[in-house]
């Protein structure tokens, strides 16, 4: 099982792993789907590990903390509540899908023009290889 797929299941709650999916894709959504979470994530001091998501080498971490400070709290809260978990839970789990997941849709090495969390869940799990 992938670190994509732990997640998931994790953030899933009683939903299981496309509860958790669910809740990346609305959280992506909110906040301007691919290019407006990398765009948040850059503004928030995350610039080297967006780009190393983006890019076709190694995937630099970010922290549970470091995704606190840049989403909205409120989301985040919304999240976890569903899982089961603390906030910080979810964030911890959230950083740890992100790098993957911002890599899996940016395979070119370019954001592309149509937004993949847009697509629905069927074709994110596609994309996602879950």
């Amino acid at each position: 099982m992938g670190i994509l797929d732990q997640v998931t299941s994790k953030l899933g709650g009683q939903d299981g792993q496309d509860g958790g999916l669910a809740s990346l894709q609305k959280l992506f959504s909110s906040n301007g789907g691919l290019q407006g979470m990398t765009t948040k994530l850059t503004n928030s001091g995350m610039g080297k590990q967006v780009q190393s998501w983006i890019g076709t080498g190694e995937n630099k971490p970010v922290t549970g903390p470091q995704v606190q400070q840049a989403m909205d709290p409120n989301e985040l809260h919304h999240v976890a509540k569903r899982a089961g978990m603390s906030d910080e839970e979810a964030s911890e789990q959230i950083a740890k899908a992100m790098p993957e997941m911002v890599n899996q849709a940016t395979p070119q090495g370019q954001i592309p023009q149509q937004d993949p969390f847009a697509k629905g869940i069927d074709s994110l799990k596609k994309m996602l290889k879950i």
